[in-house]
């Protein structure tokens, strides 16, 4: 029985890639909004209104259970959908909520007061729109006192990747990098916010330095989601089938997506 995907272009790949591995049973439907990306230079209601269409397209492929592989839908919509959209015998679940378990050591659902952790100076690189969201810091905040998290919009990252083009990537990358450290100098961690980043996440970690844990996604979501099907079976729908959806052209996705994670891959109109 399926599950959905959903990224606003390519990026939320590198989830699919981490989940398929860690759940081989488990058919993945995948839909990327390649039409309307980026997400992360649209305004809040923007994302909202085309992250609800995009979920309803892979509940009628037959998924329940709907993974939002692409942090600026995270931020900026998955609270207000959760909150008055989403009907009972459906699920959607953003990317960021294994990243802060991982970074506070405690359960989602833990909801004992915040409690001081061992890491105190955290960057984070994210899409402009996951960064004017505040989310991880507030999501961080509920769970964790005493960290001081400095964030730096990424502008132009997410295009180059996309493009294929890793010399100007990488120039990004360090450029980010640089920007950032003039405000925090010395972060013990980073998170690369976005789904895109972690086919940069070695040279992130250069330019950071060895001395810097960083957090990148696709895994920790890969065994959050295991673990959440573990324990919620039926959140399993209906769908048998594996695929690949996208609102872009499909036959320039397909060899977009093929360029991106290495091996054939076709999309269809969704």
């Amino acid at each position: 029985m399926a599950v959905g995907i959903f990224d606003s272009g390519l990026g939320g790949l590198t989830v699919l890639d981490a989940v398929s591995k860690r759940l081989p049973d488990v058919p993945f439907v995948y839909f990327g909004d390649n039409k309307h990306a980026p997400y992360g230079v649209r305004d809040a209601d923007d994302v909202y209104n085309l992250t609800c269409a995009a979920t309803e397209r892979l509940w009628d492929a037959g998924c329940d259970l709907v993974i939002l592989a692409c942090n600026t839908a995270s931020a900026a919509a998955l609270r207000r959908m959760q909150e008055s959209w989403i009907p009972r015998d459906k699920r959607v679940l953003g990317v960021f909520v294994p990243l802060i378990e991982a970074l506070t050591e405690r359960q989602w659902g833990d909801n004992s007061p915040p409690r001081e952790v061992a890491v105190k100076h955290v960057a984070l690189f994210a899409t402009p729109a996951t960064v004017r969201s505040r989310a991880f810091q507030r999501e961080l905040a509920f769970r964790a006192i005493g960290v001081d998290v400095e964030a730096q919009a990424c502008g132009g990252l997410v295009d180059a990747i996309e493009e294929g083009d890793m010399i100007l990537a990488e120039a990004l990358v360090h450029s980010h990098v640089d920007a950032l450290k003039r405000k925090m100098p010395a972060p013990e961690a980073a998170i690369l916010g976005c789904t895109h980043y972690p086919l940069m996440q070695d040279i992130f970690q250069e330019a950071l330095g060895p001395d810097v844990s960083v957090y990148s996604q696709a895994n920790l979501v890969a065994e959050s989601l295991s673990d959440y099907l573990e324990r919620h079976p039926d959140m399993m729908g209906p769908g048998t089938e594996s695929g690949f959806l996208t609102t872009g052209n499909p036959l320039k996705v397909s060899q977009n997506a093929t360029q991106f994670l290495r091996r054939k891959i076709s999309f269809d109109a969704a």
